[in-house]
């Protein structure tokens, strides 16, 4: 079988430079794509991708960029490499004497840099060092995208149950969707799971926070500008809209959005088209609008706040996230998975919990929800000085919740354990799945890779 074809980006604004780089590539079995500035290295991105290709497959598999260039530098054409195309290593070629802002770069995401003039040999092992982390990036993405673990949204309540049922039905579809729910609910991950199962899951998944921008910046945001547009508008910037074309535009917070905002966005949902700031004409989009909000917005309409021509365009298909406190049951899930990320994640592994612990945790209303429920845990297990955690590494808000007796003996219906509780629910959701283990495991928020590991771990598999 032959060898994989490379391909690899030479920005740089000196032609004997991109030359040399060339041949020395070519001899390697390298394809070879050229530019001579910022600007039309994102022309040549474009141009590049091949029809129906996914973003992360698409060539090239390596940039190798010049930090300092006329226009566009080479930091600036990074962070724009970043946002258009994540999974794209950057390598950056810089002057002896500017190894230091070479190496602040690397904290922005540049995958390595090489000082100009490169030696060959080394030129070559650092792309195809770098070509190497493409290939397993890519891997790592179809492995996620067929154990159908990408988004982790877990549960086996029948709200969860619900929800998922929603995202498999909207997803395939354009509809506009409007995903309700409390601060800290999982709004995200119901757009990421959207568009994962959306024809444009290989297009950009664009996300913008309409509560984190001051509105003049959240319209440039949206809907980019033109140079000269205002005092520092140096050059065309793209708005969010023209990034996620043929994507997915996800607002998040739309209920901050300002008024004279809302009828800007309007007009250009209606007419699938977007006038940049200080531009002249306007700019065709072809994306699918996601929204969330913590707000009710037709309580907002009724007060004069939110455009109620916008909430019915808006308003397509719901999906509501219920709080953590209307699923309680989902706990032990929830409490086992999030050990187990958070686990990795500090480099500390905990077994499990007390009686007590889960006690404390079923007492309490979680405001805050499932993100609140994350910050606990992780706090109680960088705390810990075993592998099981008790209600001593809890915080006073959430033991004070009851009375002391309560926080150190269950009650006589709550399971023994989270291992316990833990298996209970699978149990369930086994008997009400027939046995059936793709069900099994998809009602329960979890891959089939998981299931199996957990039947295994409580001596299940012969119910299965």
């Amino acid at each position: 079988m032959s060898e994989e074809k490379k391909t690899a980006l030479i920005v740089d604004d000196e032609p004997g430079h991109r030359l040399m780089v060339r041949a020395v590539l070519e001899d390697a079995g390298w394809n070879v794509a050229e530019a001579d500035s910022g600007e039309s290295a994102l022309e040549e991105l474009s141009s590049l991708a091949t029809d129906g290709c996914n973003p992360a497959d698409c060539p090239p598999d390596v940039a190798l960029v010049d930090m300092k260039m006329p226009g566009m530098d080479g930091l600036e054409l990074l962070r724009e490499l970043n946002m258009r195309r994540p999974s794209l290593p950057v390598v950056l070629l810089t002057a002896f004497g500017s190894v230091g802002s070479a190496v602040e770069a690397m904290k922005k995401g540049a995958f390595d840099y090489l000082t100009k003039p490169a030696d060959n040999e080394e030129l070559k092992a650092v792309l195809d060092k770098a070509h190497e982390y493409h290939r397993l990036l890519r891997e790592n993405t179809r492995l996620r995208k067929g154990s159908g673990s990408g988004v982790d949204f877990i549960g086996a309540s029948p709200g969860v149950q619900r929800v998922r049922e929603l995202i498999a039905q909207a997803g395939p579809s354009e509809a506009t969707v409007m995903v309700l729910g409390e601060s800290g609910t999982g709004k995200e991950l119901v757009a990421e799971a959207l568009h994962q199962s959306s024809l444009r899951a290989d297009k950009p998944l664009i996300k913008v926070n309409c509560a984190a921008l001051p509105d003049d910046l959240l319209e440039s945001e949206l809907f980019g500008y033109v140079k000269g547009a205002f005092t520092g508008a140096v050059k065309d910037k793209p708005g969010r809209f023209q990034l996620a074309d043929g994507g997915t535009l996800f607002l998040d917070e739309i209920g901050e959005m300002p008024p004279a905002l809302q009828a800007k966005l309007l007009r250009a949902l209606q007419e699938k088209t977007v006038e940049p700031l200080g531009g002249v004409s306007t700019v065709e989009t072809d994306v699918r609008i996601i929204v969330a909000t913590n707000r009710n917005l037709l309580a907002e309409v009724e007060a004069g706040r939110f455009r109620e021509d916008l909430y019915y365009r808006l308003a397509v298909l719901e999906i509501r996230i219920p709080p953590l406190r209307d699923r309680k049951d989902d706990l032990p899930l929830l409490v086992s998975f999030l050990l187990g990320k958070l686990g990795e994640k500090n480099r500390k592994n905990v077994r499990t919990v007390t009686p007590a612990f889960l006690e404390a945790l079923t007492r309490y209303d979680w405001p805050g929800n499932v993100r609140e429920l994350e910050n606990v845990l992780e706090r109680s297990l960088i705390l810990a000085r075993s592998d099981t955690l008790g209600p001593d590494l809890l915080p006073p808000m959430i033991t004070g919740a009851g009375t002391p007796e309560q926080e150190h003996e269950p009650t006589s219906h709550s399971p023994a354990s989270l291992e316990d509780a833990e298996k209970m629910a699978i149990v369930r959701a086994l008997e009400e799945n027939q046995g059936h283990r793709e069900r099994t495991a998809e009602a329960l928020g979890v891959s089939r890779r998981t299931l199996q590991y957990k039947l295994k771990k409580y001596g299940l598999t012969r119910r299965a």
